[in-house]
């Protein structure tokens, strides 16, 4: 087991969660406007359909890489083609991260708020494309089944994803704060988010 490569899917999952999107930026304005407990419950939601998720890859993309060598080499072009793409996309986005909570809809209960992260989740299916485009460059052993490298990178980036995640919601006022108060700070985050982008991405196409 290469320990290294364990550790390096670790930090790069950790500065992806830091690095606002759609997720973190939903779980922020529910732990603002309806408390904390509100933003955990869809936290848990919103990790709870990346199982869906790493189950599909793991399956699927297990099955190319036993089944060809190209195949593996296309899937990881593919991976560090599609990180490079989501790095040029944050690049042309705006800086400026918005944390108004206009247009929320009425206030949910845990539950509904539960299932509706979970439901965000398995409908995406950038999400799939994403773990397809991710883990196949970071298989750390030589005597572990594909398949259960999948699902333990799956289970890191979710374990690492909601331990950020519960800590944007119990931390959602001082975050928000500084969100507004700072105007630098959402362009710091946007090159963070390319420089991890690239950097996964040429990772990849180097890896063995």
């Amino acid at each position: 087991m290469d320990t290294t490569i364990l550790l390096s899917f670790i930090g790069a999952t950790a500065l992806l969660s830091i690095s606002p999107g759609p997720d973190n930026i939903f779980v922020l304005i529910q732990s603002i406007t309806n408390g904390v407990k509100y933003g955990l419950a869809t936290v848990l939601g919103l990790i709870s359909g990346c199982i869906v998720h790493t189950s599909l890859v793991a399956f699927g993309a297990s099955a190319i890489i036993k089944s060809n060598e190209n195949l593996y080499l296309t899937l990881k072009v593919f991976g560090a083609a599609y990180l490079f793409f989501l790095a040029y996309k944050v690049f042309k986005s705006e800086a400026n991260i918005s944390v108004d909570a206009e247009v929320i809809g009425p206030k949910k209960t845990l539950g509904q708020l539960f299932r509706q992260g979970f439901i965000m989740n398995i409908l995406n299916p950038k999400v799939s494309i994403f773990f397809l485009a991710l883990f196949p460059g970071f298989l750390f052993s030589d005597s572990m089944s594909t398949v259960s490298q999948f699902f333990v990178l799956g289970f890191v980036f979710m374990g690492v994803s909601l331990v950020i995640f519960s800590l944007i919601a119990l931390l959602a006022g001082a975050i928000s704060t500084k969100l507004r108060q700072n105007s630098t700070i959402g362009n710091v985050l946007k090159w963070l988010q390319i420089t991890v982008f690239i950097g996964i991405a040429i990772f990849i196409l180097f890896s063995d």
